[in-house]
């Protein structure tokens, strides 16, 4: 099974000293269960939704190629809602609209998953990227993609918190993708790809 994760800094691990992020957490484990698991991590520093809606379909073309179990796995959104000369650097409706059409193509060609964009710890960012977080839920559920919020999950847990703030300020360490990790891989829609 060749998996491919698409995304931003919080897809490519950036901030964990073990360098493996949430989605080398999950293959590890995978792995140590002896599954044929090949991890592609896809995340890109910056990326928003139009970033990840112009490159992935070449780049998971490239790794999965039809003859082989191929997945693909999305998460975005913050740098959607950052703000750059006082408005967000994609309009909501925009990233709304880079969403749907990426899942509905992505899910017309592999097993598809989404994951919600996370906490950051700066309030006024916050507002924004949950209420993305809100209305995605709803696009996957029309499109039949299993999604998984984990903004509720990680709003003021300590660990993620305290090790933001030990960093760059947003990205966590080990223990806050630790905590994303926990949560997917008790996730059903992972446990029955893996099963």
């Amino acid at each position: 099974m060749r998996i491919c994760f698409f995304g931003d800094s919080f897809v490519n691990g950036t901030g964990d000293d073990d360098c493996l992020g949430w989605p080398g957490r999950l293959c590890a484990e995978a792995r140590s269960r002896g599954h044929d698991v090949t991890m592609y991590n896809l995340g890109i520093r910056r990326n928003t939704s139009g970033d990840v809606a112009a490159r992935w379909e070449g780049e998971a073309a490239a790794r999965c190629p039809p003859e082989h179990d191929g997945r693909l796995v999305f998460s975005f959104g913050v740098n959607d809602c950052v703000l750059e000369e006082g408005h967000p650097r994609v309009p909501e409706e925009e990233a709304l609209a880079n969403t749907r059409a990426i899942l509905a193509r992505a899910r017309a060609t592999r097993p598809t998953l989404m994951i919600g964009p996370p906490w950051t710890g700066e309030a006024s960012l916050d507002e924004r990227v949950k209420r993305l977080s809100d209305r995605l839920g709803p696009i996957c559920h029309e499109l039949s993609v299993p999604f998984l919020p984990i903004f509720p999950r990680l709003t003021g847990v300590d660990v993620w918190r305290d090790e933001a703030q030990r960093g760059d300020g947003v990205h966590p360490n080990r223990g806050g993708y630790a905590l994303i990790y926990d949560a997917i891989l008790h996730w059903q829609p992972w446990r029955e790809w893996l099963a």
